[in-house]
């Protein structure tokens, strides 16, 4: 690439580029036969993230999804653009305070169910109280 690309009024910025855009240099002269074998490295951005904007990392306090394999201190990816639909881990705001839950959604009855025998689940009154689905959790990031 050339600095033009990175200076000036034609500098757009880098979210643009991928690992891919990126070329390599060869100061040898020549390729090692193995480089025609080579893979590049996994970006996790690409393999967790589909939609940029719409995607953001949370770190989980609590107990109330170990059954789902989601336990205290884990970070979960979380995509405000998925519709959230029965059966799903969702993040919740429910009277302010943000939640992580299974969605349950019959007829016009919507549950916040947990995955542990400590908690019951949270039934909705859409009348009374103040409640929104913050976004769908697609993917969990903890350690062993």
């Amino acid at each position: 690439m050339e600095l033009e690309q990175f200076s000036g009024i034609n500098y757009k910025g880098s979210k643009r580029f991928t690992q891919w855009d990126i070329p390599t240099a060869n100061a040898t002269g020549f390729g090692a036969a193995a480089d025609d074998y080579m893979e590049r490295g996994i970006d996790l951005n690409e393999q967790l993230v589909r939609n940029k904007p719409a995607t953001f990392f949370m770190r989980v306090t609590g107990d109330a999804m170990t059954g789902a394999g989601i336990f205290n201190g884990d970070v979960v990816i979380v995509d405000r653009s998925v519709k959230a639909v029965n059966g799903k881990v969702i993040i919740a705001t429910l009277n302010g305070e943000m939640l992580i839950r299974r969605f349950e959604k019959n007829f016009n009855k919507i549950r916040l169910v947990p995955e542990t025998p400590k908690l019951s689940p949270i039934d909705i009154d859409l009348s009374g109280s103040e409640f929104s689905i913050w976004g769908v959790v697609t993917y969990v990031i903890h350690s062993l």
